[in-house]
Order: C-alpha cells, then sequence, then structure tokens
C-alpha cells in the first residue's frame, strides 16, 4: 500500500518502509502521441514513425505495458500504429495529458513498476514524475528537443529525445603523424 502525503495530485507516492514490490522489475511507458508526433491529429504514418524511433530509444521489454493516450480525433490512427498498447481517450485540452496523469495518480505505479517512462514533453507531469523518483521508481522522460518542459526535465532521471538522429558509428579515426 502506497502512502499518499497530501491530498490531490500534489501527493507523494511512497512505498511503506521496508516493504518489498511484490511485483517484478518492469518499465510502464506512458505515451503522448500527439506531443511526440508534434501535431493534435497525427497521420498513421507518423504514428508508426513515432513508434519506431520509440522502440529504438528507450525500448519496450516484453512485459512492459504501454499506455498511448491522445484525443478522439487521432484514437484510431494511435490504434492502428501501435497496435500492443493500451488506449486512453479524452479531447478537449490536454486530454492526453489529464489521461496519462489519471493513471499515475490511481493505479499504483511506484508500486507495480521500477522504471516509469513518460512520452510527453509537457510540465504537468513534473509533480508526478517527483513523486514517482522520491517513491524509488526509475523516471525516464521522452520528448521532442524543442518540446520538454525545464521542470520535468529537473525532475526525472534521464531525458531521452526522440527527434534527434541517433548517432552512427564511423569508421575508425587514424591519428595523424
Amino acid at each position: 500500500m502506497l502512502t499518499m502525503i497530501s491530498g490531490g495530485r500534489d501527493c507523494q507516492l511512497r512505498l511503506p518502509e521496508g516493504r518489498r514490490r511484490r511485483y517484478p522489475a518492469r518499465t510502464l511507458h506512458l505515451v503522448d502521441i500527439e506531443n511526440l508526433a508534434g501535431t493534435a491529429l497525427p497521420s498513421l504514418r507518423k504514428i508508426r514513425e513515432v513508434r519506431c524511433r520509440y522502440a529504438g530509444r528507450p525500448g519496450v521489454g516484453a512485459i512492459d505495458q504501454v499506455v498511448v493516450a491522445s484525443s478522439h480525433l487521432a484514437w484510431l490512427n494511435a490504434a492502428l500504429g501501435w497496435p500492443d498498447a493500451r488506449y486512453r481517450v479524452r479531447s478537449g485540452r490536454d486530454g492526453a495529458d489529464l489521461e496519462l496523469l489519471d493513471v499515475l495518480y490511481y493505479e499504483n505505479v511506484a508500486g507495480r513498476f521500477t522504471h516509469v517512462v513518460i512520452g510527453s514533453g509537457d510540465g504537468a507531469f513534473a509533480p508526478a514524475a517527483a513523486g514517482l523518483a522520491a517513491a524509488g521508481a526509475r523516471v525516464t522522460v521522452v520528448s521532442r528537443r524543442h518540446g520538454l518542459s525545464a521542470k520535468l526535465a529537473l525532475a526525472a532521471h534521464e531525458v531521452i529525445f526522440i527527434d534527434t538522429p541517433e548517432p552512427v558509428p564511423g569508421p575508425p579515426v587514424e591519428a595523424a603523424s
């Protein structure tokens, strides 16, 4: 059972002292697909591109859980483009963010997962990320380079930019004589 200090969304999520996790080490991936795609209405092609980049960066393990959130306008492309995920749909301002925050605050994430990857750059995730880190979970943020909140970056253990190419090893450089 987690201890919640303060009420509502400003709470800290902590395991009681001496309490061991009953679940295997695994990762929860929370993906705001519209944020990572950089558009409110991502095409199926764009979602597949984001999924491929995401799979190459933080990677998704066999026992990991992926939750993809979007508005009702983007959910069909999200479902077709990321077929093995759980979907959360909410329209309106910050609808996808609110769906993912509901997962973070109401589904015992700190007790069930050792690593949480937040696929968004929105600052709304900063308090939850800090709470997860305080509870002992490793927090990684996957974001577009120009869409990352400074508060969220500070709350995470690691930041991965999905829109920059991966370094490709070149031929060995010979020393000049």
